[in-house]
């Protein structure tokens, strides 16, 4: 069942490939030997319990965790030495499991700050862009496909929690991805929510990859094409949604005795 590096020479070729990651803290591995492929057009999900590792690896996908070991190689490039800001340049964007959000700012600027990072613009330069007709359009399109264009004047810290895991994705988009990092973005969204989200998800894998953090389990099983499972820091399978359901290791290490069916 497994595939971690994606060497099916039938297979879509992989634009985001993770080989043998590693990150320890003392005796605490956080990623052990971790290889994982994301193919163009796919939704990738990566599940476990709290404490698996998850967030880590992220963090060494994006770049603001050095590995101990391995690499990370995104569209046919070696970027395991590029910074965080280089690796969103080249394509990689990612949301965050806790808000990464300018809290001070109106829903409309923080977005509007995503298109001018992604322009290599410097924050300090931020007031006299603020009227730029071509930013403001962009960050109101990318409001309206996460259904926030109705909240663009307010501030950011008034959202709710799941307003603002909306934000995340909609200052993603900014930043035209080549792949979406994605750190449970159904968090705190609630039933009618991470039902519309579940739903751009799944529209938006065609414009860019998903490498998907999440908990919902209706949410994966409905997305992912692959699933990873992470636990202690090792994937222990990797397979398509009936695949992980009816894995008896998968079902003891972490879904447990629920009905996944």
């Amino acid at each position: 069942m497994t595939d971690p590096v994606g060497q099916n020479p039938t297979a879509e070729p992989a634009i985001l490939q993770l080989k043998n990651l590693r990150k320890s803290f003392g005796a605490l591995k956080a990623t052990d030997d971790v290889s994982l492929t994301l193919r163009r057009g796919e939704i990738h999900a990566l599940i476990g319990p709290n404490g698996a590792g998850k967030s880590t690896l992220m963090r060494q996908i994006a770049g603001g965790m050095k590995s101990d070991s391995g690499t990370v190689h995104f569209a046919g490039h070696d970027v395991t030495p590029l910074s965080t800001v280089a690796r969103a340049r080249a394509g990689l964007g990612r949301t965050f499991q806790i808000s990464s959000l300018a809290m001070e700012y109106t829903v409309l600027q923080n977005v509007m700050l995503g298109a001018l990072g992604h322009e290599g613009g410097a924050m300090r330069f931020f007031r006299p862009v603020m009227a730029r007709t071509d930013l403001i359009e962009q960050a109101m399109q990318a409001l309206q496909r996460v259904g926030l264009e109705n909240h663009a004047a307010k501030r950011t810290s008034d959202l709710s929690h799941g307003q603002r895991r909306q934000l995340e994705v909609a200052v993603a988009l900014t930043l035209s991805p080549k792949v979406f990092l994605m750190d449970e973005p159904m968090a705190g969204l609630g039933a009618s929510g991470s039902k519309r989200m579940t739903g751009f998800l799944d529209g938006l894998r065609s414009e860019a990859p998903i490498l998907l953090v999440e908990h919902d389990m209706d949410a994966v099983f409905a997305l992912a094409d692959r699933i990873s499972v992470l636990v202690y820091g090792r994937i222990i399978a990797s397979g398509t949604a009936e695949q992980i359901k009816a894995d008896p290791v998968v079902r003891e290490a972490y879904l447990g005795a629920e009905d996944v069916a």
